[in-house]
């Protein structure tokens, strides 16, 4: 090559800016949700906070200036509400969705009650399916694309011991995003999902114990547990244009875990 490639240079850290766009944050209460709503709204994003817990909702609204919606997502007539609700105050389109919410509920796969199976692909998986229907039926007939990313986790993309339940739905949204990337990429929407590993959020900080997190810090080549802000990074990434290229993807957020030798610690 003799002369330098005549394309455009573009302003990179422009490319996060997310000025005029109105994006959805379900979960965006605390831990990562909180994260990510100033995440979003440091970039110039207007922020919807869901969550269903109304002093959550409205106290992160008011530190990222954006706008409180209380409401449970596993419900079909809720998302509806949601999205109406959500337009009629903003007096213009969604432009994007961001969904943290999911939970593990522990038990070995053999002692795994019906009732606990449901309840996870409730709240890990429904939901999923609700507002990706739903709100990708918005960005839709709205007509100028838009971005919708999940968290999944990294237990989607291994074994998922004494979790089993969690493990087999967040799998199923991993399969969900594919599909709506698919189905959604003729009309500029990008659907992607993140994997966290071990982070410290506050439901963490309160259940585990310094030795269960120290053992979690162990096992990742980075040898730290994560924060929701490392959480929130990726999410603000796989929001905006800097990842205008990518879509369907699952993005391990997890310090290394998913990819670690597990014979390391015996061969060095």
């Amino acid at each position: 090559m003799t002369q330098i490639n005549p394309d455009a240079i573009p302003a990179y850290p422009q490319l996060l800016r997310l000025d005029g766009r109105n994006i959805v944050v379900i979960g965006a209460g605390q831990g990562m949700g909180r994260q990510t709503s100033h995440a979003l709204a440091q970039c110039g994003a207007t922020v919807i906070c869901v969550d269903i817990n109304d002093e959550l909702a409205r106290t992160v609204a008011n530190e990222v200036g954006g706008i409180a919606w209380v409401g449970d997502v596993t419900q079909a007539d809720e998302v509806d509400r949601l999205i109406s609700e959500t337009v009629a105050q903003i007096g213009g389109p969604l432009n994007g969705l961001v969904d943290i919410v999911g939970m593990a509920a522990w038990s070995p796969a053999i002692d795994l009650e019906e009732h606990t199976w449901d309840a996870q692909f409730d709240i890990c998986l429904k939901h999923a399916y609700l507002l990706g229907s739903r709100v990708g039926r918005h960005l839709v007939d709205a007509g100028a694309g838009g971005s919708m990313v999940f968290i999944a986790s990294v237990h989607g993309l291994t074994a998922s011991v004494r979790h089993g339940a969690y493990g087999a739905a967040k799998a199923g949204l991993i399969s969900w995003v594919k599909t709506l990337a698919n189905e959604l990429g003729d009309d500029g929407i990008r659907v992607n999902a993140v994997a966290p590993g071990s982070i410290l959020t506050p439901r963490i900080l309160a259940a585990g114990s310094a030795e269960i997190r120290e053992q979690a810090a162990n096992i990742a080549p980075l040898r730290r547990n994560g924060l929701p802000q490392d959480v929130a990074s990726a999410l603000l990434f796989l929001t905006s244009d800097l990842s205008a290229f990518i879509t369907g993807q699952t993005l391990a957020v997890d310090g290394g875990v998913s990819i670690a030798d597990p014979f390391e610690r015996l061969l060095f």
